[in-house]
């Protein structure tokens, strides 16, 4: 399993929510680009980023950090937030995101994201933000009439190839992960599947692994230094030892 440290940009700084509430801000650090090196150094393969800006307006605020970290770190990238347009997605390709998010282009047109997965395959990922069973949209400020497993189960028959899913209620109070969203996902779809919000154990990551996630993403538990990233690290690459060992998760 792979695990992605996040970082959300606002204004050009390192920050985290509570719950997606931007009158929650902790402002962790003013050089993104940094923080992600620190990332880089203590041996994450892959970064996580979200414009919060981008997120809340529909425009990406914080491109030209998101250009800084991937030409500096040469880490792997996803990202998302604001990304409504094809032209987008294309700046951030070209820069060398590996991974594009739509996230409230993909609840509010389907056809859209349809053409983008037709034309650019892999290099897009849907972003499943789940608030009381449904999908939230801008910014997680408006909830949309969208159950969390129909809606996950339309963007598969799409052909996204990877779902981020996060449950709100869960992020950035480092009070552990929805291990029963992530373990009904995992046996309802088959496409890669990328866990959110309230990560912060070992077990948590050791249990997301049993149950067969791709990905994990730790924001405040790391910032908080509720975990360090090797460790984090350590408990993804384990793998069970057997069928029964499974079973346990």
């Amino acid at each position: 399993m792979v695990i992605y440290p996040a970082i959300d940009l606002f204004e050009g700084k390192a920050v985290r929510l509570v719950r997606g509430d931007y009158q929650q801000m902790t402002v962790y650090n003013d050089d993104p680009i940094s923080v992600a090196r620190e990332f880089k150094a203590a041996g994450a393969a892959a970064l996580h980023v979200v414009d919060l800006e981008g997120a809340r307006d529909g425009k990406p605020a914080n491109f030209e950090v998101v250009k800084r970290i991937a030409a500096e770190t040469e880490l792997e990238i996803q990202t998302g937030g604001g990304v409504r347009t094809e032209d987008v997605i294309e700046k951030y390709i070209e820069i060398g995101v590996g991974r594009v998010i739509l996230g409230t282009a993909a609840v509010s047109e389907p056809g859209f994201l349809k053409s983008m997965v037709h034309r650019h395959g892999d290099a897009i990922a849907v972003s499943a933000d789940i608030r009381d069973g449904f999908v939230a949209i801008k910014g997680w400020m408006e909830l949309s009439n969208l159950d969390v497993y129909d809606f996950c189960s339309d963007i598969e028959q799409i052909g996204v190839s990877t779902l981020i899913c996060t449950d709100i209620s869960k992020d950035g109070l480092l009070s552990g992960t929805n291990i029963e969203l992530y373990r009904t996902l995992r046996e309802r779809l088959s496409i890669k599947l990328i866990a959110s919000g309230g990560i912060t154990t070992e077990e948590d990551i050791r249990t997301l692994s049993m149950l067969g996630a791709d990905g994990a993403i730790l924001g405040k538990a790391l910032y908080e230094r509720s975990i360090d990233l090797q460790t984090a690290l350590r408990a993804a690459a384990r793998v069970p030892q057997s069928a029964s060992e499974r079973e346990v998760y």
